[in-house]
């Protein structure tokens, strides 16, 4: 068993901290850019706007999964503290939320050039699952999103919570979502069905929402909704609706192919 003491705030400047949240944020960024451009991008029009849209991608995360957050896990607080929602440095995003914020920056971005937005999505879906790993390291360095209580040998105690010992679902997170996901999409990269543009994301939501659905299990709920429809927690209700959506973008993408 493991007991989890570290600091949320990885170095300080100063008055001026650094968290290993904001920075699993930029590493998860920056590689994923590199290796986007190193080893994803096939189209010659992508590549050339591709830095562009990296600045679309990044509002597209923060305000989307700030909103995401907002809306979904605390919207009675922040209905009446509007402000509040501006103090991102406190904490609260949702990955679903900077999902759906992503999804609307690539649109309107890939419509500006007269592209198709999937070809730009398909680039972030491989590489996502870099940035979710790292984001879950944060997390569990951050003693939150953690586990139910159990006597597993690998269980921890997160002193900053209380003295049980939990499971570690910040870490079955990054190794799922982040680790095999990735290994997944790097698999299905070069099979012939996988070259029809909206695949590949289709492929990202599913594997993803299966994933998240399943660990969330053993996940504590958020404190301030705890569990909803059906005993399922809001992360779980929200990666039903989007492994439907990667399930209807599998399902059109194998008809057209099987059409074409």
């Amino acid at each position: 068993m493991f007991i989890n003491n570290f600091d949320p705030v990885a170095f300080q400047i100063f008055s001026f901290e650094i968290r290993w949240y904001s920075l699993a944020y930029i590493v998860g960024i920056l590689l994923g850019w590199f290796l986007s451009k190193k080893f994803f991008i096939s189209d010659l029009k992508v590549g050339k706007k591709f830095d562009d849209y990296l600045t679309y991608v990044i509002l597209g995360l923060i305000i989307g999964g700030r909103l995401g957050y907002v809306v979904f896990y605390n919207f009675e607080f922040y209905i009446n503290n509007l402000l509040d929602i501006l103090k991102i440095w406190q904490g609260g995003m949702s990955f679903h939320g900077g999902v759906i914020g992503i999804i609307i920056v690539s649109y309107f971005f890939a419509k500006r050039n007269s592209q198709s937005s999937f070809s730009y999505l398909d680039i972030v879906s491989f590489v996502a699952p870099i940035g979710i790993f790292f984001g879950r390291i944060a997390n569990f360095l951050n003693s939150e999103l953690y586990g139910v209580e159990t006597n597993v040998a690998w269980a921890v105690q997160f002193t900053q919570i209380d003295n049980l010992y939990r499971h570690p679902t910040q870490l079955y997170e990054a190794f799922f979502e982040g680790i095999v996901l990735f290994l997944i999409l790097l698999y299905l990269k070069n099979k012939s069905f996988s070259k029809r543009p909206g695949f590949i994301s289709g492929i990202f939501l599913v594997f993803y929402s299966i994933f998240r659905f399943a660990i969330e299990f053993l996940r504590v709920p958020d404190e301030q909704l705890g569990y909803l429809l059906f005993n399922l927690t809001m992360g779980q209700l929200i990666s039903i609706f989007f492994l439907i959506i990667g399930c209807y973008l599998l399902i059109s993408k194998y008809e057209k192919r099987q059409n074409s």
